[in-house]
């Protein structure tokens, strides 16, 4: 159980605790089951009692919009969001307050994609789902591809969508910042990383310091409904919305668990 321990009063805030899951992919992810619907989604973080989570579909957040309308029947906070595949095959969490700040990097996101057709024989159907739970289309492009878009500058690219951003799974041995770069670009100033739960905190922190003063995040990278996380890591917000959330994750100064 890792907690940071900066004093929520010093912000005027109540303290409330949100438990989370802010990397859960849908049936639009290729790799996404076919039961990651989001309405199937939003049930089972419901039963995993769970307060905010975020959709972080691969390079796209066309499933987001049905999202936020499903954690909503549940009364759950929703966030609207992407794993973006860099250029360096980094893959990080890009999260914004509203659906439309979400939208309009999705349409900037796509652009930067490499012109590539999924093949559903080998990668998987890419669903967009409709209002009742069901397929509405397909994306055809693949999903998978890493985009033009380097993660030199990008915390400062995602800002200026209103959003934030964080190294996804820096644990891993593939698509995460250490094993392409070997560390976290100092320079891009990130607050938060994510490590999954079997990763080992206190040997990342030796080899790099940074981390210590960072939020870590466990996320569940979910790509099947039973993988969605238990109700454990939490952060402590001022109330349970995408812009407490986006505005606690910016400045990193608050109280946090795992």
């Amino acid at each position: 159980p890792y907690r940071h321990t900066y004093s929520s009063a010093a912000w005027g805030w109540q303290r409330m605790r949100a438990y989370y899951d802010l990397h859960i992919h849908s049936c639009l992810s290729p790799c996404g089951d076919k039961d990651m619907t989001p309405y199937n989604i939003a049930g089972m973080a419901k039963l995993c009692g769970l307060d905010i989570i975020a959709l972080t579909d691969h390079n796209s957040c066309k499933n987001c919009p049905v999202f936020l309308r499903a954690v909503q029947q549940y009364g759950l906070c929703g966030v609207a969001g992407m794993e973006l595949c860099t250029s360096e095959e980094i893959h990080v969490v890009c999260l914004f307050p509203t659906l439309a700040q979400a939208m309009r990097f999705d349409s900037y996101v796509y652009d930067h994609m490499m012109d590539i057709q999924n093949r559903e024989d080998i990668y998987g159907a890419q669903m967009i789902m409709d209002e009742q739970d069901q397929p509405a289309g397909r994306e055809k492009k693949l999903l998978l591809t890493a985009t033009d878009i380097s993660i030199s500058g990008l915390r400062t690219l995602v800002d200026t969508f209103g959003g934030v951003c964080f190294p996804a799974h820096i644990d891993r041995d593939s698509y995460s910042v250490l094993a392409a770069l070997g560390e976290i670009p100092p320079e891009e100033a990130y607050t938060c990383a994510e490590i999954t739960e079997k990763g080992d905190i206190g040997a990342l922190q030796a080899q790099h310091p940074g981390l210590k003063d960072m939020i870590l995040l466990k996320n569940s990278d979910a790509h099947y409904l039973e993988n969605i996380a238990a109700k454990r890591a939490w952060l402590e917000l001022p109330e349970h919305s995408p812009a407490a959330l986006i505005s606690a994750l910016k400045n990193g100064l608050i109280h946090w668990g795992r």
